[in-house]
Formats: structure tokens, sequence, C-alpha cells
């Protein structure tokens, strides 16, 4: 399930692409499926130990071209192993929040992006997440290691983003339907995986991923701008003569 809009990314073949805190790396096998040449970054190795044996099953499965490149690295991202100017494109979902040192990360992440290069920021975004906070402690740092140390406005963001020298272009919010969820989870127990009430929710949403029926599709689109899970801003680096 994909959080950033390629439609208004705009990735395209040979592009070179950078998902940063790839995770799992849902973002980086979309953008290797459009003919992107990518680079899955993470601090986390087992997850990039899945990400490099998926790269693998989508060759075999013949999603991908057997021309098709593709890296995963360990990084942190206020030190990125790159060059200045690698990245046509820079996702980086869900990361800013659990970076201390946020402004230097978007430092690295300017500095890697070629001059008219866009990136995609995502963060959680701030009602639902203030509601999660406040129903528990243990959803957050410190008391969840390595868990969410603030909550961003979208102005806030915006103007971090700008003092760096990336220029937002476009914002919208995404998975309104996994706010109830998580206020669920934050309400009976971050770790209670076996409440009733928590598995029935995430049967409904799995069953939603799966099938997209036109009328959660249609529901969703409806609550975004107030209960969408996370905020999208996408930027552009300027072009240099």
């Amino acid at each position: 399930m994909l959080t950033v809009d390629y439609d208004r990314l705009l990735v395209e073949e040979g592009h070179e692409v950078l998902d940063l805190g790839c995770g799992f790396g849902r973002h980086a096998y979309e953008s290797l499926r459009r003919g992107a040449k990518v680079v899955a970054c993470d601090m986390a190795l087992p997850e990039l130990q899945e990400v490099r044996a998926t790269y693998a099953a989508m060759l075999q499965a013949g999603e991908i071209s057997d021309a098709a490149i593709a890296f995963a690295c360990a990084g942190d991202a206020t030190r990125l192993p790159f060059n200045d100017g690698t990245f046509d494109r820079i996702i980086a979902s869900e990361v800013l929040e659990h970076i201390p040192d946020d402004d230097g990360a978007l430092q690295e992440l300017f500095r890697v992006l070629k001059p008219g290069g866009k990136i995609a920021i995502t963060v959680p975004a701030f009602l639902p997440e203030r509601i999660c906070w406040t129903l528990s402690d243990e959803y957050h740092a410190p008391k969840e290691v390595g868990g969410h140390i603030r909550i961003y406005r979208k102005n806030e963001l915006r103007e971090k983003m700008e003092s760096k020298g990336l220029k937002p272009i476009d914002y919208h919010r995404a998975h309104a339907l996994h706010s109830p969820y998580w206020w669920l989870k934050c309400a009976v127990g971050t770790k209670n995986n076996n409440h009733p009430l928590v598995k029935l929710y995430l049967r409904f949403l799995t069953w939603d991923i799966v099938k997209q029926p036109w009328l959660t599709r249609i529901l969703e689109k409806l609550l975004q701008p107030v209960l969408g899970k996370s905020a999208i801003i996408y930027a552009q680096k300027a072009a240099t003569a």
C-alpha cells in the first residue's frame, strides 16, 4: 500500500530514485516497476535483507526486466553515503518523525537531490497523531524505543523544507481509514494485537487493501482532509544554470 502518489512525484524510466527509510520497500518496488534505478536505504538490516530478497523474487516473476538496477544499503539519514546531486527523485516516507536531527536529515536530502529533482516527504498528520499520543504514551518515544519523537504541523514541515532549499509544490493526505485502527490500538494497548476489536478492524483493512471496493474508496477520499493518517508534501530543488 503506497503513501506517495506517483502521479504527483512523476517517477520516470531511467530516474535515479532513493527510498530513504525504506522499511520493507513498498515504494522501492513501485519505483522499480516504473523503470527507475532504485536505492532502498534504511538502518534496519532485517528489512534490507527482505528488500534484497523481494528484488530477486520480482526478477524471477518477470515483474522487472533483467536490466533493472536495484540496490539496498544501510545508511544514516544525517550522513547519507551518496555523492551530491545523485538522485532525480527521493521518497522519505514516515522517517523524519523518528530522527532527532531532522534539520540535518533535510539538509542531506537536499544535498543528494539533483538540481530540478523532486522529493516526497510523508509524516504522520497532526490531528490523528495527536490523538494517538493522548491515548497512549506507549505509542511514541521514549517508552516506544525508536518511536515517534515529534508531531509536525503542516506549515512547520513546509517551513523546514523551504529553509533547506526545497520548494513545496503539492500536498495531500492518505490512509484515512487507518487512523481509527491506531486510535483503537492506543486505547486497548499498543501491543495488544489479540484484542477482538483490533483483530476485526485489521481484517477490515486487509480486505479493503486487497479488494479496494468502490464504497470504501469514496469514503476514504471524503475523509482524507481530516482523518488522513499521513501528510505528504512534494517539493522541488531549484535547477541551476
